[in-house]
């Protein structure tokens, strides 16, 4: 019997919780191994080691903050999908698909029912899974099971699919993850040495352990999440996503790539002082479809519901 691979994928939502649980554990090690066993008795010592500790402490709980709240924008955020019996506004004189600004749509409702017309392909594009039609840039994922807008890809340590609503969030959980595991390897990593040292270290077989194991973890982390974020900012440069970069062939000019600013400004809005926080602008969320690259909203087909 040959082996069905989207049984797996969709097997891959049992992860959930799971997954959730062993980002959480990863942080509590951490955080036990940083606060608990190391710097927070440091503030007692006096002298330059109160110093040294409350600024590693301040900068830690800082980007442990950003690191959370960025992590569960992402989990929690609808990627974006397609509006139950979506339909291309069609021209009935000229018998093309043409764009339709339609009041109806604010916000994000507005969002989520957007699509941008391909002037360069006008062909309409169908998802066989779902049976019905989605808009360029859309995806079917088996493990979500239904289409996502602009999608990149479906990561397990989110359980959930990372598109056009929450790549942002996705990125700043990179960027913020790779900020907390440096910090922590740089400043776990004269105990580190020490462990290998012929010196007596202070401390039980438990809290050396549990050093140990925080040091390890958060710079294999720290390595790994690096090389994730210099492709996805290569990405977001060109205006492509994973899955595209995947699969469109080569060519001068990607028909989607407005400009390094502009590119920016689809993922992380016009707003500077909104960039490095999950969350986006009012006027941004306004402008959430053109920022998105996904210009005009179209109606769905009501007659069809």
């Amino acid at each position: 019997m040959a082996w069905n691979v989207f049984k797996f994928c969709t097997a891959l939502r049992g992860l959930g919780s799971v997954m959730i649980l062993l980002v959480l554990g990863v942080v509590g090690v951490t955080y036990y191994a940083v606060v608990i066993t190391n710097y927070g008795p440091s503030l007692q010592n006096g002298g330059l080691d109160v110093v040294i500790a409350l600024a590693v402490l301040i900068l830690f709980h800082g980007l442990l903050a950003m690191l959370l709240w960025s992590y569960f924008s992402v989990v929690f955020t609808d990627p974006g999908g397609v509006p139950p019996n979506w339909r291309p506004v069609i021209d009935e004189e000229r018998g093309e698909n043409v764009p339709l600004a339609s009041s109806e749509f604010s916000g994000q409702t507005m969002l989520q029912s957007s699509v941008l017309v391909d002037s360069s392909n006008s062909r309409i594009r169908y998802c066989r899974k779902c049976n019905q039609m989605k808009p360029p840039r859309c995806h079917h994922c088996s493990v979500c099971g239904r289409c996502i807008l602009k999608m990149d890809h479906h990561c397990v340590w989110v359980v959930n699919c990372v598109g056009a609503l929450n790549y942002k969030y996705f990125l700043l959980f990179l960027f913020y993850t790779f900020l907390e595991t440096t910090l922590v390897s740089i400043s776990l990593l004269p105990n580190f040495i020490a462990f290998f040292s012929d010196n007596e270290i202070p401390g039980t077989a438990g809290t050396l352990a549990t050093t140990f194991l925080a040091f390890v973890l958060n710079l294999a982390f720290a390595l790994s999440v690096l090389g994730f974020l210099i492709m996805h900012i290569s990405l977001v440069s060109g205006n492509t996503t994973t899955i595209e970069a995947y699969e469109k062939k080569t060519s001068p000019k990607w028909r989607y790539d407005l400009g390094g600013r502009k590119n920016f400004e689809q993922v992380f809005g016009t707003d500077k002082a909104y960039w490095f926080i999950p969350t986006y602008s009012e006027e941004d969320l306004r402008r959430m479809p053109a920022l998105q690259g996904l210009e005009y909203p179209c109606k769905p087909d009501l007659d069809a519901q």
